[in-house]
């Protein structure tokens, strides 16, 4: 998919702050996941440069509300800024700054529509269990980098990345909660629906 002027110069400010963006297709199902559910309510964990939460933007009604929590105020900087020239309102975006494990647990429970886990790979099973209690039923989870530079296919390749990884999407795969797919779009999106 090719990105509009918007999204290159958010692009170039990732990679100033050694941010490492959703690519142009996981961006793009991103956008119809959110259209598809007619997303009102999404959580985002973690803004980056805001280039994964001006693809939901795009896709969500102009009354749903992102929220994003990143630990890096730069980031967050750097995605409001994205945002503002996507011409956004404010009032669209709600960006909480800290560590996803402090705020997640605050946050309510099957209220959200859609939630997008893109941060620290460590914390990714903590993340999506927060991320299932806070689904409404029929809301979608979308786990980015789930092929992660397409080492997690390949048994040999045994990293603490790739195999924490590999785990989620073998758990997920097993989980009653959901009916889940692994999508081969930009560098994987693993997706849920919760029950």
């Amino acid at each position: 998919m090719p990105e509009d002027e918007v999204l290159l110069r958010a692009r170039e400010r990732a990679a100033e702050l050694g941010c490492v963006p959703v690519l142009p297709g996981s961006g793009a199902l991103l956008r119809l996941l959110a259209a598809v559910t007619q997303a009102r309510s999404v959580v985002e964990i973690g803004t980056g440069a805001g280039i994964s939460g001006v693809w939901l933007l795009r896709g969500m009604p102009s009354d749903g509300v992102l929220t994003t929590i990143d630990v890096e105020v730069e980031n967050q900087r750097a995605a409001k800024e994205a945002f503002a020239e996507a011409g956004f309102a404010a009032k669209q975006i709600r960006t909480i700054s800290g560590r996803a494990m402090d705020v997640l647990p605050r946050l309510t429970d099957a209220a959200y529509d859609l939630v997008l886990v893109d941060a620290d790979k460590a914390e990714y099973p903590a993340y999506i269990e927060e991320a299932l209690r806070m689904l409404r039923p029929g809301g979608v989870l979308a786990v980015d980098n789930a092929l992660w530079h397409d080492r997690v296919p390949d048994p040999t390749r045994r990293d603490e990345t790739t195999t924490t990884i590999r785990e989620v999407s073998k758990n997920l795969r097993d989980d009653d909660r959901v009916i889940p797919a692994l999508v081969p779009s930009g560098d994987g999106l693993l997706l849920a629906v919760r029950r």
